[in-house]
């Protein structure tokens, strides 16, 4: 499996909602080119499966931007809850996109569809879009989104996810940087806590990641920011890349602290002890 976490892959016009190419920042297209199978399926996994006429509208809207992006692609069916058995058939598809949405809402049609032991075995490109790419994490930082979520005390930070990654991203960075919710700063007080022993990848439209389920190797291409342990610092620029650290390895703390710190990167005294203390 290929798997594709994007912030946005762009695809549509947000003033007149018409399709129109993908957003080849930081060479995403091009990438995604070269894994590309020509006249590929796709099935959209939709984020609210009730909403069937926005998700055949969605579906369509990709289609018709991959098409003009030159992936060449025939079709894409819809998985909603118009017919919950085709979670059944992923495998004889090529591409999987996983749309953006609301987390919890996305996270529990996931679960009823039993999506993370169907989509293990899945051999083709996977595309997460916002919430869909923060499910692929094993243990997904839901991030309060919606008034009063941050202040409920049974509304769940940390869920069960696909599985695909360890890595907890937060798209849309730059929209959210400034952002309140519930008379709080979104980030400075509700996430940066969330943080302590923990580390969340913020994405900026255009940027992604690239994993490769074969090696495990996982990619960020383009402006991100690592919030962990309370801090944040910037990682990686626009035209910048580096290999995301695995645990196992103990190596990479060193390269990932080296990589951020060629690409400009601001990292903090904090982000760096949490690198170190958890790849030991």
């Amino acid at each position: 499996m290929i798997l594709y976490m994007t912030s946005t892959p762009g695809g549509f016009n947000r003033r007149t909602g018409l399709p129109e190419k993908l957003d080849n920042s930081n060479h995403f297209v091009d990438r995604l080119m070269d894994d590309w199978k020509a006249h590929s399926k796709g099935l959209l996994i939709s984020s609210d499966p009730k909403n069937s006429e926005m998700n055949s509208a969605m579906a369509q809207t990709y289609l018709d931007a991959f098409n003009k992006s030159g992936l060449s692609m025939d079709a894409i069916d819809v998985l909603d809850a118009r017919d919950e058995q085709t979670a059944e058939i992923i495998g004889t598809y090529d591409v999987v996109i996983l749309a953006g949405g609301h987390v919890p809402t996305e996270n529990a049609w996931f679960h009823k569809i039993k999506l993370k032991e169907r989509i293990r075995s899945f051999r083709g490109i996977v595309i997460g879009i916002s919430a869909g790419t923060m499910n692929c994490a094993d243990i997904v930082y839901a991030q309060p989104e919606l008034e009063g979520e941050s202040k409920d005390a049974g509304y769940e930070r940390f869920i069960e996810g696909l599985g695909l990654t360890d890595t907890n991203v937060i798209p849309h960075y730059n929209q959210l940087i400034d952002s309140m919710l519930d008379g709080k700063k979104l980030f400075e007080e509700i996430t940066y806590p969330d943080s302590e022993n923990r580390a969340f990848y913020c994405l900026t439209d255009g940027a992604y990641i690239r994993k490769d389920t074969r090696t495990n190797k996982e990619m960020l291409y383009g402006e991100s920011y690592l919030i962990a342990d309370g801090e944040i610092g910037l990682i990686c620029k626009n035209g910048g890349e580096f290999e995301i650290p695995t645990h196992p390895d103990v190596r990479k703390p060193a390269f990932f602290v080296a990589a951020a710190l060629t690409v400009g990167g601001l990292l903090g005294a904090a982000i760096t002890r949490y690198l170190l203390k958890h790849d030991e």
